[in-house]
């Protein structure tokens, strides 16, 4: 299964560098959350092929949402999808090339496998559980840095930003402690340099704080 995931988030980001560039259709979620056809036509692509080799899984999609999960999926399945079909909407409405596809597989509420997929630099970020993680095939590692003052740190900034003011003081508090403080608008690639070290470590305000431990090791 992990080898079909790399293969459905290549294809999906094929997609994505194709239609970067054209003129896109961008609408929003939110105030400040994008959402654009190219999101949508990697969704498509990753629901039809889930449905054509695996019929009988859930399926959750960042676009469809959870109620159109339920209707994808044949009955209840002990398997669910969970697909972001382009973490970093914002950057690539803007050209910014600071994206990816997210791909995961859970059983019993368990993540089995994960996959992040940069199409820029051709990255593939692939794991599965008890297998260890891996860059493009060679095994990776998080950092030994374990001084704040010392590290290399990434965040994000919610998207009600303008509702949670109390933000920046945090993202003050850690620019002035750590050696450097990096925000790339992309969760899933900010999580996947923290596992092969690039970054020493990953915080954002307002996410439930005992997800993303779990999620960098």
């Amino acid at each position: 299964m992990l080898n079909f995931a790399i293969q459905m988030a290549r294809d999906a980001g094929r997609i994505l560098v194709e239609r970067q560039g054209r003129a896109l259709q961008v609408s929003n979620k939110g105030d400040i959350d994008l959402v654009t056809e190219a999101d949508l036509a990697s969704e498509k692509l990753i629901i039809e092929r889930v449905r054509s080799y695996y019929p009988r899984h859930a399926i959750l999609a960042e676009e469809s949402g959870a109620s159109d999960g339920a209707i994808i999926a044949a009955g209840k399945s002990e398997w669910r999808w969970i697909i972001d079909p382009l973490d970093g909407t914002t950057n690539y409405a803007h050209g910014y090339p600071c994206y990816c596809v997210s791909i995961a597989l859970e059983r019993a509420g368990r993540i089995e496998i994960g996959v992040v997929y940069d199409p820029t630099r051709d990255e593939m970020f692939a794991a599965e559980r008890g297998q260890g993680a891996t860059l493009n095939d060679r095994r990776i590692r998080v950092s030994d840095v374990d001084e704040l003052n010392s590290s290399m740190i990434c965040t994000g900034f919610p998207y009600n930003v303008r509702e949670r003011p109390h933000f920046a003081r945090h993202f003050a508090a850690f620019t002035m402690r750590a050696q450097a403080v990096r925000r790339d608008g992309s969760a899933a690639l900010d999580l996947a340099c923290v596992a092969c070290g690039r970054f020493d470590g990953f915080w954002e305000d307002g996410l439930n704080p005992g997800m993303w431990p779990r999620a960098c090791c």
